[in-house]
């Protein structure tokens, strides 16, 4: 059976993806897809913080030079 994105498993043919839906709507089959994207907020929390802590002050502030620059800048 594929897998989807999350690994999660999906019949490849729609009559039987049909089928499963049907079986989630009545509750016959519990669906164990988690659709929350709560895992990426977070690793992007973590990573903004590890990038400030992996540059120089000298290089945060040329960025943030830039950054202040283009929002500036006249379109």
């Amino acid at each position: 059976m594929p897998k989807g994105p999350q690994g999660q498993k999906r019949p490849a043919d729609a009559i039987g993806l049909a089928v499963m839906i049907g079986k989630i709507a009545t509750g016959e089959i519990e669906d164990d897809a988690d659709t929350s994207k709560a895992h990426h907020r977070e690793g992007g929390k973590k990573g903004g913080t590890a990038r400030a802590a992996a540059l120089s002050p000298e290089e945060r502030s040329q960025i943030a030079k830039r950054a202040a620059q283009s929002r500036w800048a006249k379109p």
